[in-house]
């Protein structure tokens, strides 16, 4: 392989907190190294469109705090076909980048994947997602912090609960998966807690809320929205059922996405930022990077991009225990 001089970073798909806390490592690593880093602006799409800057350590200065991404985010459909790779193939050669280190998710590491089939362009994957849903890293950048908002909008929603006797359905992130709602509910004390790994039984629930306590005077239902069975049509059936329950639903929305990172998140960001780099400069491509028990650890894009199929079965036996 030949020398890697110039390395462009850039983020895709959905923003999670901690980006800029990746972006910022990259960058710092890149120079450590003599490397020169170019930042690209909203993903493959200005990839496409040539939209490049030269990136210094000024430039990640006191971002590290920062949600979102300096660099902004776009999903492609132009990038999905053959004639956009080709295109942005070309602008890389023309701004002479080398190798590029990717953040996010899913659809990030697929267009990936193509792009290294056709191109042989060295690429290494960040998982940038608030999901949590890729193979090969115990958390992705963002996680931490979305879970820790949902609790906090859950404490504030308990309050208003708990003063109007009511039962409150919380409709939390994900996409296809359930984590953020089966690790925040715990962490909130929820009743329930219904996931998409987790076949949703109506009857079960039923059980659950006849058999709660009668003097508890909220109670908490946490619903992932790749559930089966979304917030309102959980809190139709409820309604009908337990006409005696002032029920009430709240969609937390795009605010989990948002706000500074928390610890845990900008460090993992750091450490996979700095692995990212020297992954490139060991030859490494085609890879996503993550940390598996406290160690970096490299996973193929085809398999990161394969989704969890199950919860954690001593996870969904602590929600059983504990809302009781």
């Amino acid at each position: 392989m030949e020398k890697i001089k110039t390395i462009g970073v850039f983020t895709s798909g959905g923003d999670s907190p901690g980006m800029n806390a990746a972006i910022r490592a990259i960058v710092r690593t890149g120079l450590y190294y003599d490397l020169n880093v170019t930042g690209i602006m909203r993903g493959y799409e200005g990839m496409i469109a040539g939209e490049f800057i030269p990136m210094s350590r000024k430039s990640v200065a006191n971002i590290i705090q920062r949600g979102g991404t300096i660099l902004k985010t776009a999903r492609s459909e132009t990038f999905k076909t053959a004639e956009g790779r080709r295109t942005a193939y070309e602008q890389l050669k023309q701004h002479n980048i080398d190798a590029l280190v990717a953040i996010g998710g899913e659809g990030t590491f697929t267009g990936a994947n193509a792009f290294i089939r056709e191109y042989n362009v060295p690429i290494i994957g960040l998982p940038g997602t608030i999901d949590n849903d890729l193979i090969g890293t115990d958390y992705t950048i963002g996680y931490d912090t979305a879970i820790n908002t949902v609790i906090d909008a859950v404490d504030k929603i308990r309050d208003t609960a708990e003063s109007h006797d009511r039962l409150f359905i919380v409709e939390v992130m994900g996409r296809d998966s359930g984590l953020i709602a089966l690790r925040s509910g715990i962490g909130v004390g929820a009743e329930a807690i219904l996931i998409p790994e987790s076949r949703t039984n109506i009857e079960e629930l039923f059980k659950r809320l006849e058999e709660s306590r009668k003097d508890k005077s909220s109670k908490i239902i946490i619903v992932a929205e790749g559930d089966e069975v979304g917030g309102f049509e959980i809190a139709d059936m409820i309604r009908e059922r337990f006409p005696k329950y002032d029920t009430r639903v709240s969609i937390l929305g795009h605010i989990q996405r948002g706000g500074k990172p928390s610890c845990m998140d900008r460090v993992l960001a750091s450490r996979l930022g700095i692995a990212a780099v020297e992954a490139l400069l060991n030859g490494r491509k085609g890879m996503m990077v993550g940390i598996i028990n406290n160690n970096v650890h490299y996973t193929p894009f085809y398999n990161a991009i394969k989704h969890l199929s199950e919860a954690d079965p001593s996870l969904l036996k602590i929600v059983n225990i504990l809302s009781l």
